[in-house]
């Protein structure tokens, strides 16, 4: 076996591994209470795990340290459809059968919610666009901080 086997074989595996779990950066951007008076103004950059679906792991860290873990999840409507038929051709039978599904077109609501080492509990709204992992929305937490939120 040659030596580079190996480490092309592990090269490949965490390849697959990344592709499998896709990720989104939403930033927190407070914009009243005791962070919005902070110079210069701390954003606090949150991972979405699982951006693809319609919900996930939310993991952020607080500007004084203190780790947050959370869920975010959003309510994206699919259409599915499904082709059902029979045609005769020259060559014979023939016919389609199937189902695909589609995502809607506009605007999906969300949530997000987490709780932090401390106690500290961040809740928010937001809307993202269907089929993409962008969007943009608010959030507040219980040390009185308001933030805007985009992603």
């Amino acid at each position: 076996m040659p030596r580079f086997l190996p480490l092309s074989l592990a090269l490949l595996a965490t390849a697959g591994l990344t592709a499998c779990g896709s990720s989104t950066e939403i930033r927190m951007y407070p914009v009243s209470g005791p962070l919005a008076l902070e110079q210069p103004l701390p954003v606090i950059e949150a991972t979405a795990k699982n951006a693809d679906g319609a919900s996930g792991n939310l993991k952020f860290r607080l500007p004084d340290g203190t780790r947050c873990d959370g869920t975010w999840a959003s309510v994206a409507p699919k259409v599915v459809s499904r082709n059902r038929g029979l045609s005769i051709r020259l060559s014979g039978p023939g016919g389609d059968l199937g189902g695909k599904t589609e995502t809607v077109g506009g605007v999906n609501p969300g949530e997000l919610f987490a709780v932090c080492r401390d106690n500290t509990q961040v809740q928010g709204d937001f809307v993202m666009g269907s089929g993409t992992t962008s969007g943009t929305g608010q959030a507040t937490d219980t040390r009185g901080n308001a933030y805007r939120l985009l992603f």
